[in-house]
C-alpha cells in the first residue's frame, strides 16, 4: 500500500512541470457575471484580446447574468478546476453574502485569486434632458421630490448600487433603486429617460460624457480625472465621499497552482502591454502587478471599508 501511495504521489509531482509547460491546452473562458457592453465586460474583452495574442489558445468572454452576479459566480464555483475557466469578479463578489440569503458558494473559500486587473473610479451620469448641470442641482432636484426619481445599477451589491447608496446616505436622499442585469441595460434606460441617474464605471462613462450622450456631473475619486478635467469630484460637494470598483480574475478553489501562476504572469504581461498602448491607463487607476494567491485572502480581495466612504481598493 505504501509503495502504491508513493508511486501515485510521484506521478502527481511528475505531472506538474508538464502542466506548467503545456498550459493552456484549450481555449480559456473568462466568465463575466454581467450583461455585454458594461464596464466589466469591456475590461474583460480588452484583456481577452491581449491574452489571445500571447497565449497558444484563444481567450473567450462568456456573459452569465442573473441574480446580481450569483448565477455567473456560481457557474465558476461549480465548474472545472482544470485552469481554463476564470471569473471576472467585482465589488459584488464580497458583498453577496450580506445581500443573498443561503448563498450556494463561499466567495473566499471556494475561489482562488489569479490576478488583480485594477481599480476604477466611477462617474455620476444623468440623462442630458434632466434639468440639472451640477451635482448640487441634482441633489436639490432629488430632495424636492422624495421618492420621485430612480437610479439604475448593474444589480444588487454592484459597485453602482453601493456608490449610489453611499451618495443617498451622505446627502440624505430618497431615490428609488432599480437593479438591472448589468450596467449596460441600466445605462440604456438612463439614456432613454427611464431612470434619472447611473453612477457608472469610468471605463464606459468617459466616452459617453465626451460624446454628449449623457451628462457627467461628478467623479467618485477624490480628485478630478485627467480625461474629464472639468468634472468635479463628489467630495467637493459631499466631503469624505469616495467610491471605486475593481476587477479581479478568480478561479475555482482547487485549480492547479501551476495554471494559476501561468495565468497570473500572462495577465500581468498583457496589462503591461495595454498600459503602453494607453488602452488601460486611460480609465484604470492604477493597475496592479500581482502574484497569484491560491486561496483568497483580505490582502488579495479588495473589501468595503467602514466609515464614510466606500473604497474598493486593495487592502
Amino acid at each position: 500500500m505504501r509503495r502504491r501511495t508513493l508511486l501515485a504521489a510521484t506521478s502527481v509531482l511528475a505531472a506538474r512541470p508538464t502542466l506548467a509547460q503545456s498550459w493552456p491546452t484549450q481555449p480559456i473562458r473568462l466568465v463575466v457575471p454581467y450583461a455585454a457592453g458594461g464596464p466589466t465586460d469591456v475590461a474583460a474583452r480588452l484583456l481577452a484580446e491581449a491574452l489571445s495574442a500571447s497565449l497558444s489558445h484563444r481567450v473567450i468572454v462568456e456573459n452569465r447574468t442573473g441574480a446580481g452576479t450569483v448565477v455567473g459566480t456560481g457557474a465558476v464555483a461549480n465548474g472545472s478546476r482544470d485552469g481554463h475557466t476564470f471569473l471576472v469578479a467585482t465589488v459584488a463578489h464580497v458583498v453577496n453574502p450580506v445581500l443573498v440569503a443561503n448563498l450556494a458558494f463561499d466567495p473566499i473559500a471556494d475561489f482562488g485569486g489569479a490576478a488583480l486587473m485594477g481599480t476604477v473610479p466611477q462617474v455620476v451620469l444623468v440623462n442630458r434632458d434632466l434639468p440639472v448641470r451640477s451635482l448640487p442641482e441634482l441633489l436639490a432636484l432629488f430632495r424636492g421630490r422624495p421618492g420621485g426619481f430612480a437610479y439604475g445599477s448593474a444589480g444588487n451589491g454592484s459597485a453602482q448600487h453601493l456608490a449610489a447608496e453611499l451618495l443617498k446616505r451622505q446627502a440624505g436622499l430618497d431615490v428609488v433603486h432599480v437593479p438591472y442585469r448589468g450596467a449596460a441595460p441600466a445605462v440604456a434606460d438612463m439614456l432613454a429617460g427611464q431612470v434619472a441617474m447611473v453612477i457608472d464605471s469610468a471605463a464606459t462613462a468617459i466616452p459617453m460624457a465626451r460624446s454628449g450622450q449623457a451628462r457627467a456631473l461628478a467623479v467618485t475619486a477624490p480628485a478630478h480625472l485627467s480625461q474629464l478635467p472639468k468634472v468635479p469630484s463628489v467630495a467637493e460637494t459631499l466631503p469624505g465621499y469616495e467610491a471605486y470598483t475593481w476587477n479581479a480574475l478568480l478561479a475555482r478553489a482547487g485549480t492547479p497552482p501551476e495554471a494559476i501562476a501561468r495565468m497570473n504572469g500572462a495577465v500581468n504581461n498583457a496589462l503591461a502591454k495595454l498600459e503602453l498602448r494607453g488602452g488601460w491607463r486611460s480609465w484604470v487607476s492604477p493597475w496592479y502587478q500581482t502574484a497569484p494567491h491560491h486561496r483568497l485572502t483580505p490582502s488579495f480581495v479588495p473589501r468595503p471599508t467602514s466609515g464614510r466612504g466606500y473604497c474598493g481598493r486593495p487592502g
